[in-house]
């Protein structure tokens, strides 16, 4: 029973183990109780369909979906003993002094249903239920007084005069042992027995499980592991040193793992042939192991007195690093005649086969190779025989032990090399300080000389079909040796001058009969024409410009490659490759000293950091792939958090349509979401994409997270949609999780309505103001058009009078003009009459001067028409007529309204209505300018002027 099983821990044995391991173990993941937040012990393991582990804890019911453990305690906050999952998905935990079953809330929470107020009264007191079992549609609870069966939703109480001191199924049977009974089988509500002989009162079950179709597997504390078929109860074959027997599962066809109290746990075939011994001394947290499981993958998981382990059983890697190595690395690895040897930093070692298809399976012990201790490079095999290069020189390993060869320091590794066709055969060995020439006779290799002229480090090594020697040094380029006779003709370095994209990081290799250099930016191949290095048109398309720091190429014509820390093979298909990267292993290889030694399909062995890991590459293409995924947690998040989703939909993880879609209030947009793989084999290998339907547009890219946020989502219907990926691109089923966010208040129907109302009242509003608007408008526009109508008539009045304006204006302007051409014409007259009368006075003097009197009587004549000329300029009349027709009828009009008026008083008249100045008139007048100012007098006088009253203006007026 688990409480002996407890006192039995605190006693804190640590019994070492006897058994012999094979060299290559499964990798173990620990958990303590700061990983997963809860109670130390770990009582009891279950899965569920969708991969999600269940731990019975001493603080509740534990839970780990492969990223993140939850704790659930039961009301009482008692330790839970024991869990089981039953027919209707429900995990049905005992605790202390209480029993029932973890079921999803509506927001996929579980909460815990006590079922104690289901028993009848008189048996609700009793303290742990050490064990859950479903059959059919009935689940057992295991007190030690009484087992309660629990169906139709009633509760019946299996009594015992005794202790029940276990209870088990196997073969859809329940299966108890009573203290005096022995081992019972329940049929209905009886017990039958199960043997058809006794057992020994001590024999205490500590577990019972399927074995085979018919039959049963039985473990006890202290008497080992039996088989019951049939009714007979049958011991199997264990080792001595496995006791205290804890618990006993068959992993699969033909392997048990046994756990013990005290000495971790084992895994045995069915013969009881050993095949691991899992300890505190290799690698599990501790040796107290209470409860084991199987989980879908075939895995182990361990619930220990502190802690829980994973123990990747079914893995395709193994780690070999037994404690001979001391933890050292592993530089190289080799078969040599039916042996393992191994190269490390300590020393080499060698391990005997034994036939084992899977090498890791060996449980043979490596020994040291005596006199290797200290750094060891490479090793090859040259002529049938096993070269060793090491810090300490080049050595031979032979059935008589390590020859030395050369004992100058450090060597590399090795290169058969022919210089002839019918040349006897040469060996070519890369060291600290260049290259040496080997060459093998009486049955041992012997030191010929080195490659003259050259002294760099010759780690990676290599020859052409034209026995060019290539080396690579790491930070000064690529040496090409051109040899005659084993002496230097000619050394080229090429570098980035040279075609490579870098002086440093370039690593030489020989891979499909190409030379080739991995560098920082892809794999470069030699051109033989060009005589530079250049991309490979034949390994672009495989690795592009990514970082290769190693190739190697097996007999399948696969290239295993070491992309910085990443460790890969471009898996040959013919003509194709398809990359295929092995994540378990990222950053575990030795950086700077890569090695993958290629075997077999079944064993590659890959130098690591710590010893070496061994890859099962058939079993590892041949991994089911069987992706799941589940969404663990849904958070919206506004002024406050509100959990929407706790990972359970309806029955416990059940693989269904959500049911229910919640609505969220708009204040409430922005969501985190939690996910994560149940696949616990091969974490590295998971990939997660989401996608959100409404809002995203693809699927994300492939990434490790396992959460997600989106803030600020509009709102709408959504649904989130997570998958997961391995390297080998298998794909889990989609888990979905569907939302709604409520459009905000101000978007709402009611507010839409409001908004409706709003706007018609405005349409409204906006009518009855254009009605308005348009009754002004159009009395406005009367008043406009009475306005522009008055307007219109002031501007037709104002342009009449302006058009008499301008008339008066051009009338002026036309008599103005008249008068001076009056002025003109009479100022001409004026000046005529003025010359004449000189030339009249001038020749009245010449007259006087002449005593001819012919002359005399011409001159005379002369006088004469001057003077007649003279007195037609004087006409009068003829300047009235043409002053009238300028001023209209003036003179008339002054005759009509002055008869008194004289002649020259007219003519002066006239003239100041030409304007003419006083000089003036007295010149047309002839008379002197006193004579003009008293007859202006006169005037003024006759016609009754005023003084003040200016003539010019008085005449204008007439």
């Amino acid at each position: 029973m688990k409480s002996q099983i407890f006192s039995i821990l605190l006693i804190s044995l640590n019994i070492l183990g006897f058994a012999q391991n094979p060299i290559g173990m499964p990798d173990i993941v620990n958990y303590d109780n700061n990983a997963y937040s809860a109670g130390t012990h770990n009582w009891d393991i279950q899965q569920d369909r969708n991969g999600v582990m269940y731990f019975a804890n001493d603080e509740g019911l534990l839970t780990f979906d492969g990223s993140r453990w939850k704790i659930y305690p039961l009301p009482n906050k008692t330790i839970v003993r024991s869990i089981k999952i039953g027919f209707d998905h429900k995990i049905y935990a005992g605790g202390q002094g209480d029993f029932g079953f973890f079921s999803p809330n509506e927001n996929g929470k579980l909460i815990f249903t006590s079922l104690k107020d289901k028993i009848p009264s008189q048996h609700r007191s009793f303290a742990d239920i050490w064990n859950v079992q479903s059959v059919g549609k009935a689940i057992f609870f295991r007190a030690e007084n009484n087992i309660f069966k629990w169906q139709n939703e009633k509760i019946t109480v299996l009594e015992t005069k005794t202790k029940w001191l276990y209870m088990g199924m196997a073969s859809n049977t329940i299966i108890a042992h009573e203290k005096d009974r022995g081992l019972l089988k329940l049929s209905g509500n009886n017990w039958l027995p199960l043997l058809t002989g006794t057992i020994p009162y001590d024999f205490m079950i500590s577990s019972i499980s399927q074995f085979g179709k018919d039959s049963i597997l039985v473990s006890s504390f202290a008497h080992g592991l039996h088989t019951i078929q049939n009714g007979q109860i049958t011991p199997l074959k264990v080792a001595n040193y496995i006791r205290n027997i804890s618990s006993a599962i068959k992993v699969n066809h033909n392997a048990i793992a046994v756990a013990t109290q005290n000495n971790g746990c084992f895994l045995m075939d069915t013969s009881g042939k050993l095949i691991y011994h899992l300890a505190k001394n290799s690698g599990l947290q501790n040796n107290a192991v209470i409860s084991s499981f199987k989980d879908n993958n075939n895995n182990i998981w361990l619930g220990l007195a502190d802690g829980i382990s994973f123990i990747a059983n079914n893995n395709a890697i193994k780690h070999i690093n037994p404690a001979i190595f001391d933890n050292a690395a592993g530089h190289t690895s080799i078969i040599y005649n039916n042996k393992l040897v191994v190269g490390l930093s300590n020393g080499i070692y060698s391990l005997p086969l034994a036939g084992e298809k899977d090498i890791s399976a060996t449980q043979n012990n490596f020994t040291a190779v005596p006199n290797t201790d200290g750094q060891a490079w490479g090793m090859n095999i040259v002529n049938g025989k096993l070269l060793l290069g090491r810090h300490e020189g080049a050595f031979e390993l032979s059935e008589k032990g390590v020859q030395p060869v050369s004992t100058a320091q450090g060597y590399w590794n090795f290169l058969a090399y022919n210089q002839q066709k019918d040349s006897s055969p040469l060996v070519l060995a890369g060291n600290y300080n260049g290259v040496s020439v080997f060459n093998y006779e009486n049955n041992k290799f012997n030191v010929v000389g080195n490659i003259n002229n050259f002294n760099e480090s010759a780690r990676f090594l290599l020859a052409d079909d034209k026995n060019n020697i290539w080396v690579s040094h790491p930070y000064k380029g690529v040496y090409k040796i051109a040899l005659a006779d084993l002496q230097t003709k000619n050394i080229k370095l090429y570098t980035d001058k040279k075609g490579l994209p870098s002086t440093f990081n370039n690593h030489i290799y020989q891979v499909k009969n190409k030379i080739v250099v991995g560098t920082e930016k892809g794999v470069y191949e030699y051109n033989v024409a060009k005589d530079r290095f250049e991309i490979s048109s034949y390994f672009e398309p495989v690795f592009g410009k990514k970082y290769i720091r190693y190739l190697k190429e097996d007999a399948k014509g696969n290239i295993w490659f070491i992309e910085e820390k990443k460790l890969g093979v471009a898996q040959y298909h013919g003509k194709t490759y398809k990359l295929l990267y092995i994540p378990e292993l990222n950053g575990k290889t030795l950086g700077g000293f890569e090695h993958i030694q290629c075997v077999d399909k079944n064993n590659v062995f890959i130098g690591a950091q710590k010893g070496f890991y061994h890859l099962n590459y058939e079993k590892y293409l041949a991994n089911e792939g069987k992706q799941q995924v589940r969404i663990s947690l849904v958070k919206a998040f506004g002024k406050s958090d509100i959990g929407l989703f706790s990972g359970y939909f309806g029955e416990v993880n059940e693989n269904i349509a959500q049911k229910e879609i919640p609505t969220i209030k708009h204040g409430w947009n922005s969501f985190h979401f939690e996910y994560s793989s149940t696949t616990n084999q091969n974490k590295e290998n998971t990939f997660y994409s989401c996608y959100l339907k409404g809002f995203d547009e693809r699927w994300s890219a492939l990434d490790k997270k396992t959460e997600k946020d989106y803030t600020n989502l509009p709102s709408g219907n959504y649904t989130f949609m997570v998958k997961t990926q391995d390297n080998l691109g298998n794909e889990s089923p989609v888990a979905t999780y569907q939302f709604t966010i409520l459009p905000p208040w101000y978007q709402s129907i009611v507010a839409y309505l409001v908004y409706g109302l709003i706007f018609l009242g405005i349409i409204y509003l906006v009518y009855k103001r254009q009605q308005r608007k348009i009754s002004n408008q159009r009395i406005a526009f009367q008043k406009e058009q009475e306005h522009t109508k008055y307007m219109h008539q002031l501007e037709m009045d104002k342009s009449e009078k302006e058009i008499i304006k301008l008339k008066n204006e051009k009338l002026e302007l036309e008599i103005e003009t008249k008068n001076a051409e009056l002025a003109s014409n009479t100022m001409h007259l004026v000046q005529k009459a003025d010359m004449m009368s000189k030339i009249k006075n001038e020749l009245f003097k010449l007259k006087k001067e002449l005593k001819d009197d012919t002359q005399a009587a011409d001159f005379n004549k002369i006088i004469r028409l001057l003077s007649a000329e003279e007195k037609s300029d004087e006409s009068w009349e003829q300047f009235s007529v043409h002053f009238d027709k300028v001023h209209v009828d003036f003179i008339k009009h002054l005759k009509d309204k002055f008869p008194t008026i004289t002649s020259n008083e007219l003519r002066l008249s006239a003239y100041l209505k030409m304007n003419l100045s006083t000089k003036e008139i007295a010149t047309l007048m002839k008379i002197s300018p006193r004579g003009v100012e008293i007859g202006r007098y006169r005037l003024r006088k006759k016609l009754n002027i005023p003084s003040h009253v200016n003539l010019f203006e008085f005449f204008n007026a007439v």
